[in-house]
């Protein structure tokens, strides 16, 4: 389901705190608040809801809560009642019907000749509306496609075009750790992830190694980046002079998260590297730290 659903609560401008449920629409989708009324639900129940869409069949994620105005764009839109097996029958055909009419859109794509892939294709619940999702590399002219599929399927036609990381959180799939992706398992939103962030975890800068099957940065590379910031904070930089109980010498290797780092002290004869821990050693000076375009460039935050 799209992201663009608008939930609309009714509130009173004095009230500080109202009780509310949340709603998603997909796995993995956003979570919408609306009011309970006199519902008091329980999370994985089924609900009608209508929604800016129309409509609409969801899944209850938050059971009733109290939050503060602050936190609720007004007015909330009420549950309209509690799935009934006919609704769950019903919207296990328009699932059924879904995958009928992804085959018939395939056919007139290729028939009008039009560069695009057809992703999904979403009915609302009450059939008001039948939604398409594509991606395309250029601008396509698809107002023909519209027109022959509003004659085909008799209902309100919506071509949306998507990008490449919505692809994969559609479509669904296995990450190289094993696992469903994490846009389609759990992540409502994609996080910012940028080659920074595997820099700074000691990753390998091949793109094959950083990127999803999306083709983008994985999203998994934001969830420890604050613990190796913190690290890394608290760890003298390679090139830092230190004192040591051996003495004064440079770092030149370190290890954040667990606090261990190498010093190489130099004589006449050779060099002697020692390892210790960085609360063994106290720093003096720290190497200045110009940035290069390029790492101006590694920064930069991964763009859909």
């Amino acid at each position: 389901m799209s992201d663009e659903i608008k939930s609309t609560p009714e509130l009173s401008p004095q009230s500080e705190t109202v009780e509310v449920v949340g709603i998603n629409f997909r796995e993995a989708g956003k979570v919408y608040y609306f009011s309970p009324g006199k519902f008091k639900l329980k999370a994985g129940e089924s609900v009608i809801v209508e929604t800016a869409r129309g409509v609409e069949l969801g899944v209850v994620k938050l059971p009733n809560k109290i939050i503060s105005t602050k936190d609720i764009v007004s007015p909330l839109k009420p549950i309209t009642r509690i799935a009934t097996k006919e609704d769950l029958i019903k919207n296990e055909k328009n699932r059924k019907a879904e995958e009928d009419a992804a085959v018939i859109c395939k056919k007139k794509i290729e028939a009008h000749g039009l560069e695009m892939s057809l992703v999904g294709v979403e009915y609302t619940f009450d059939n008001s509306k039948l939604i398409f999702y594509f991606t395309c590399e250029s601008r396509v002219d698809f107002r023909e496609l519209v027109k022959d599929l509003a004659s085909t399927f008799r209902t309100r036609i919506e071509l949306r075009q998507i990008g490449i990381r919505d692809e994969a959180k559609m479509m669904g799939g296995l990450g190289v750790c094993g696992r469903k992706f994490c846009c389609a398992g759990f992540l409502s939103d994609f996080v910012q992830v940028s080659i920074k962030m595997a820099k700074e975890q000691n990753f390998s800068l091949n793109s094959a190694k950083v990127s999803g099957a999306c083709g983008r940065l994985m999203c998994c590379l934001r969830y420890e980046h604050e613990t190796y910031e913190e690290a890394i904070r608290n760890t003298p930089p390679v090139g830092s002079v230190v004192s040591t109980k051996d003495g004064t010498g440079t770092v030149v290797e370190t290890k954040p998260l667990t606090k261990d780092l190498k010093v190489k002290f130099s004589d006449n004869e050779k060099d002697v590297i020692k390892p210790y821990k960085c609360d063994d050693v106290k720093v003096i000076s720290r190497p200045q730290k110009k940035q290069s375009k390029d790492e101006q460039d590694e920064e930069l935050i991964e763009e859909d």
